[in-house]
């Protein structure tokens, strides 16, 4: 990996556990919380530039403290 593609992401802003980069069907990426399961918004992508702009973009959010928090159960 380029050393300009590196997403490097903080710690989350609920728990403080480690959050990872998610992608579902190849098609959209969001910041996950492994501990508290917060999260960011997803976003779309179509191809591999893309890509890379949406998971700068859901890492950028996730580094702000913008996330969802869902309560058990919900």
């Amino acid at each position: 990996m380029e050393q300009e593609n590196i997403i490097e992401l903080e710690e989350c802003p609920i728990c403080r556990g480690d959050g990872m980069l998610m992608h579902e069907g190849g098609w959209n990426v969001q910041v996950e919380c492994a501990e508290c399961g917060s999260h960011t918004v997803y976003l779309e992508y179509e191809n591999e530039q893309e890509r890379i702009t949406a998971e700068k973009g859901v890492a950028s959010l996730w580094n702000m403290g913008k996330v969802i928090r869902s309560s058990r159960g919900e």
